[in-house]
């Protein structure tokens, strides 16, 4: 048996100002910087062996956050493939004023399972990036009874769930990780 933590990163400058962030390489505030922190505190108590983190810097800040609040010492593992969906267009932009310009289709859009993004991702794109690398990656070493943790950011970590709690597709547009929420769970 192995544990699997996956924790979202904290507050970024544009999930503070209500913008989609996506690819974009935004830092974290402060107050995600605290988030971050008490991410770290949910993790102690378990002897974690690896970190898998995605390559946007408000996420790796968050993984630095943890490694040094628990002194750990164990191997970082940077990949693309556990990125943010990218919100193409929309990039950028205030949600509040593209909720008004999209009307009833805001919520396919923003939380919907295949609806495309203009110049993005819909997150089931986000899935067959995601999912792929964690089969191929992260689930041999847990089969290894590594303690593993994922820092990724908000659709990259409910693509995974999507797979990991066997979500419907209307589940899944029901489905969120907070800022600096921690989802721990066992691999057996």
């Amino acid at each position: 048996m192995a544990y699997l933590a996956l924790v979202r990163h904290g507050e970024s400058e544009w999930n503070a100002s209500n913008l989609f962030t996506g690819w974009e390489d935004k830092a974290l505030t402060q107050a995600g910087f605290l988030q971050a922190k008490n991410a770290a505190e949910k993790l102690k108590g378990i002897e974690w062996n690896l970190i898998f983190e995605s390559d946007l810097i408000r996420v790796k800040d968050s993984a630095e956050v943890t490694i040094k609040t628990l002194g750990l010492k164990i191997p970082t593992i940077e990949s693309e493939a556990l990125r943010e969906k990218s919100y193409g267009i929309y990039t950028g932009r205030n949600k509040d004023e593209v909720k008004k310009e999209l009307g009833q289709n805001f919520e396919k859009f923003h939380r919907g399972w295949d609806y495309p993004v203009p110049g993005g991702e819909s997150l089931k794109q986000v899935y067959e990036r995601v999912v792929p690398y964690y089969l191929s990656q992260i689930e041999p070493r847990l089969k290894e009874g590594n303690n593993i943790i994922i820092f990724a950011s908000g659709n990259s970590l409910r693509a995974l769930n999507k797979y990991l709690k066997k979500l419907s597709n209307d589940e899944i547009e029901n489905f969120e990780i907070k800022t600096g929420e921690v989802l721990i769970t066992y691999y057996i």
